[in-house]
């Protein structure tokens, strides 16, 4: 997603980021079926036409990839070079679902839920339908849907069509797309991108820990306009309105802070209210650039007192990098400029 798509607050389709691991799928709606099964007492197939008539739900949700800001770590790891881009924040539209669960009836010790996307491919070695789980609890909770629209409009295929997850609070890999199976299991599961990847591991080949949540983060709208290669901002010096959005997976959003010194002050932005729990939240600061270069840079704070690290934290897979967004601007004439010249 373009970072200037940080104005709207809703994010536009073909601005929202995607990541697609294999292949897009190829899907006929009209003889799609999505089976749950496994430790259950109904076992349920259900068509697209039996799915849109259950009650439905629609609301905002900010998604991110938890490689989000892989590329500024050092060594990169190998995987999508994403800079800040990799977030969106649309309406989906949908059937919850935990009365779905509830009306397969979970059998006693039911565990996890296993989420079976039709997207094929080989990755670490196996040959796979990406696959990843919830527990019971966390699959029955309240905003966890069964999406088949977004932003009013039907999935576009690259967005899942016909049917994706949607799990609001945590990074996107959790969200599978192109749904082909629901499969409740008496024991945790060890498919590979639960087992294996999305673990944030401080040494390559170590256990490490479960992705899970997203970190609280805040991003800003770069001011003015940029230098086609280093991406340096020019302003003009005078006051100007910082625009950008915050979120957190862990808790609500409470605190956006602003510097234009790298970091080394800090003042209180201005927030926005929410119209979903679940999406991310406005904020603004009024900055009086003074003639200059300056490092601009916002942090974001959730409820239970989670701060965004000032430095990038790495890891071997480039996971869960949520370091403050560092803008660099220059607050004067832009070299070449006719102003420029008058001013040697």
């Amino acid at each position: 997603m373009p970072l200037e798509a940080l104005r709207y607050d809703v994010t536009p389709v073909g601005l929202h980021y995607l990541l697609i691991h294999f292949d897009i799928p190829a899907v006929d709606a009209e003889t799609y079926e999505l089976h749950v099964g496994g430790h259950v007492h109904r076992p349920l197939r259900l068509t697209m036409h039996d799915i849109e008539s259950r009650p439905k739900t629609t609301f905002a949700v900010t998604l991110e990839c938890a490689g989000n800001g892989r590329a500024r770590l050092s060594p990169r790891p190998m995987s999508q070079p994403w800079l800040n881009e990799a977030v969106g924040n649309a309406e989906w539209t949908g059937t919850p679902l935990g009365p779905l669960l509830e009306e397969a009836g979970l059998k006693p010790g039911a565990v996890d839920v296993v989420f079976t996307g039709l997207d094929r491919g080989v990755q670490g070695g196996f040959d796979q339908f990406y696959e990843r789980s919830l527990s019971v609890a966390n699959a029955s909770r309240d905003g966890v849907m069964l999406a088949y629209a977004v932003n009013g409009g039907p999935l576009p295929p690259q967005h899942g069509f016909p049917l994706r997850l949607i799990v609001p609070g945590w990074y996107g890999m959790t969200s599978v797309k192109w749904l082909r199976s629901i499969t409740v299991t008496d024991a945790p599961f060890q498919g590979y991108q639960q087992a294996t990847a999305y673990h944030f591991r401080e040494v390559t080949g170590g256990p490490g820990v479960p992705v899970e949540r997203m970190r609280p983060r805040a991003l800003m709208v770069p001011p003015g306009f940029p230098d086609f290669m280093s991406r340096t901002r020019f302003v003009d010096p005078g006051e100007h309105l910082i625009e950008g959005r915050a979120w957190s997976g862990l808790a609500s959003i409470e605190r956006v802070d602003f510097s234009a010194d790298g970091g080394v002050t800090w003042q209180p932005a201005e927030l926005d209210g929410t119209a979903s729990p679940f999406g991310w939240r406005r904020w603004t600061y009024r900055w009086g650039a003074t003639a200059g270069e300056h490092e601009l840079c916002a942090r974001a704070t959730d409820a239970a007192g989670n701060t965004q690290p000032i430095d990038e934290d790495w890891n071997a897979e480039g996971v869960q990098n949520n370091a403050v967004q560092r803008v660099h601007v220059v607050a004067g004439a832009p070299p070449g400029s006719q102003a420029a010249a008058d001013s040697l």
